[in-house]
């Protein structure tokens, strides 16, 4: 039976809490009630994503760029000011905003240092 597309992201976070309250602050993700102990998975459609405590023998402080050779991108209603209110706060933008074909885009590094590009075009 063949794969139908992709179903869960989720990456390892050095700071679990830390993470989530970044995401929770500035995306305005909301924590859904389902998910084992050790991650925090939100309420995204139509994929879910998550975050989760570093699986054993992985050194994320070791690595630049986690995720480096993937591109995540997440669907947001108002990439300006997401953007400004990054900035605002000394967080770290990797590509400034821009319009194309998938509307407004820009990519932040979240606190680990996964890059992360929004875009409002659905």
């Amino acid at each position: 039976m063949p794969a139908t597309g992709p179903d869960f992201i989720s990456l390892q976070a050095r700071d679990l809490d830390a993470s989530q309250a970044f995401y929770e602050k500035y995306l305005g993700l909301v924590r859904s009630p389902a998910g084992p102990p050790h991650a925090v998975v939100f309420e995204t459609t139509p994929i879910a994503f998550a975050l989760r405590e570093i699986v054993p023998g992985t050194d994320l402080t070791s690595i630049a760029h986690p995720g480096i050779g993937a591109a995540i991108w997440l669907h947001a209603t108002d990439v300006q000011n997401l953007h400004d209110a990054l900035v605002a706060d000394g967080h770290t933008i990797v590509s400034a905003p821009t319009d194309g074909p998938f509307g407004r885009t820009f990519t932040f590094a979240d606190p680990d240092g996964y890059q992360i590009t929004l875009h409002d075009r659905a």
